[in-house]
C-alpha cells in the first residue's frame, strides 16, 4: 500500500469518527447548549464544523504518514498509532459526554485525559515524522482551547 492510499484511509477514518460523534453534538447544539450559560469568548456555533474538519483531516494525514513508516520503524509506529486511535476515541467519547450525557464536569476531566493522550501521540509522531508530529499541534492548540471552553462552562453552570 502507498503513502497516499494509507493518508486516504487515515482521513476518511478520521472523518468518520468525526461524522459519528457529530451525532451528539448536532442533538445538544439544537435542544440543551442553548439554554446553559456560555463564557465571552465562547465562538459562535458555526465555527465548530469547519474547525473540526479541517482538523480531522490534517490528524488523519498525520496517520498515515506515521503510517507509511511501518516497515522502517514497526514497533515505534504501532505504538504511536495505539496513541492516536486511543485520542480518537477519547476524542469521540467527549461530545458523547457534554453533549450526549449534558455532563460539562466529566467532559472536562475526560477531555485533560483527551489532551494529554493528543500530546503523547504528538510526541511519539514526531520521533517517526517531524511533518506527522506538526500536524498534531493545531489539534493541540485546539482542543487546549475547548478545554478551557469547557472549564468555563461547568464554572457558569454548576
Amino acid at each position: 500500500m502507498n503513502k497516499i492510499i494509507r493518508i486516504a484511509i487515515a482521513v476518511i477514518v478520521c472523518l468518520a469518527v468525526g461524522y459519528s460523534s457529530s451525532t451528539f453534538t448536532k442533538e445538544g447544539v439544537e435542544t440543551w447548549y442553548p439554554t446553559i450559560l456560555k463564557p465571552s469568548f465562547n465562538p459562535p456555533n458555526w465555527v465548530f464544523m469547519p474547525v473540526w474538519t479541517l482538523l480531522f483531516i490534517l490528524m488523519g494525514v498525520a496517520a498515515g504518514l506515521v503510517w507509511d513508516k511501518i516497515k522502517e520503524q514497526n514497533e515505534e509506529v504501532k505504538k504511536a498509532l495505539g496513541f492516536f486511535l486511543a485520542q480518537l476515541i477519547l476524542n469521540a467519547v467527549w461530545s458523547y459526554i457534554f453533549f450526549g450525557l449534558k455532563n460539562p464536569m466529566l467532559a472536562l476531566i475526560e477531555i485533560v485525559l483527551l489532551w494529554l493522550i493528543i500530546y503523547e501521540t504528538y510526541l511519539k509522531f514526531t520521533k517517526i515524522n517531524k511533518t506527522a508530529g506538526y500536524l498534531l499541534i493545531p489539534y493541540l492548540a485546539w482542543v487546549a482551547f475547548a478545554g478551557i471552553l469547557n472549564a468555563s462552562i461547568w464554572w457558569l453552570n454548576r
